[in-house]
């Protein structure tokens, strides 16, 4: 049976629960998603000390990204002649976010919106309103992002996730991808993928593009689990990244690379006053 609990943690945290699946989500800490636990064992990885401080990036559970993803050549871009400038995968994950709407229908949902303001318009030209839904359905997660334009121009953007999944032996991976080909950060050449990570590397950064479907998927055979990642066609982009020494693994859907602002490749526009919808799901399986 879903339920919805909210707790006055150090954030104000509501506790999405559905069966034995049960996920926290923090809305004034970048709307993060920080916590999935599933039959009592975790499926994110959240780095609680850097979590507690307001002044870090949280690295764990779900970081929304927007309106880019990765980072900007020297952090800047520039638009109808004017240059702007916006940190690494934008201001969606450090920003305060509210809560739109909850409920508890055909599984347990919390909406969490954030609007432009003068902090955002002076790093991002555009009027908008984004509305994020999660929704738990026993094993599975489903993210809906709707992305609404409320200024008079077109609005260009990128959007994705950055879920960092719990690992705890990252040479029993066995991981697919819809895709061989990759470009290693800061290396523009286009790489061929033989199917598995070599983890004794102290940071794989890879970004995978060329994707011929819709569904990735983990088998951590440590732990008896296996993920299937959806996502739309709206998405390019799929990220892997990991650093060694630390129990996490990221898989990131994109639906632009790093850059994009410049260079224009595979941005998603809405028109003004109008909507762009994207969509991911995590499915948690036992193997």
């Amino acid at each position: 049976m879903a339920a919805i609990a909210v707790e006055q943690q150090q954030y104000k945290t509501y506790i999405l629960s559905d069966g034995e699946s049960q996920v926290q989500i923090v809305p004034e800490r970048g709307g993060i998603l920080t916590e999935w636990q599933m039959d009592g064992q975790p499926i994110f990885y959240l780095d609680r000390e850097r979590f507690t401080d307001p002044a870090l990036s949280v690295r764990g559970g779900i970081p929304l990204l927007f309106p880019i993803c990765g980072n900007l050549v020297e952090d800047s871009y520039t638009l109808n002649g004017q240059s702007y400038s916006l940190k690494q995968h934008g201001f969606a994950r450090t920003s305060s976010w509210t809560v739109a709407q909850q409920h508890t229908e055909a599984g347990a949902s919390l909406t969490v919106s954030l609007k432009s303001n003068p902090e955002t318009l002076a790093s991002y030209p555009f009027e908008f309103e984004l509305n994020y839904i999660y929704t738990l359905r026993g094993n599975t997660l489903e993210l809906r992002f709707r992305h609404t334009n409320l200024s008079s121009t077109a609005m260009p953007f990128a959007t994705g996730i950055h879920p960092y999944f719990f690992v705890s032996d990252k040479a029993k991976l066995q991981v697919e991808l819809p895709t061989t080909q990759f470009k290693i950060k800061g290396n523009e050449t286009l790489q061929e993928f033989s199917g598995t990570f070599d983890f004794s590397q102290e940071e794989i950064d890879y970004a995978f593009t060329n994707l011929t479907g819709q569904t990735a998927t983990v088998i951590d055979q440590s732990r008896g689990l296996k993920l299937t990642l959806t996502y739309d066609n709206h998405y390019s982009t799929l990220v892997f990244w990991t650093v060694k020494g630390k129990d996490f693994y990221c898989l990131e859907p994109w639906t632009a690379p790093r850059n994009a602002l410049n260079t224009g490749e595979a941005l998603l526009t809405v028109q003004p006053d109008d909507t762009v919808e994207t969509m991911i799901s995590m499915m948690i399986e036992l193997v």
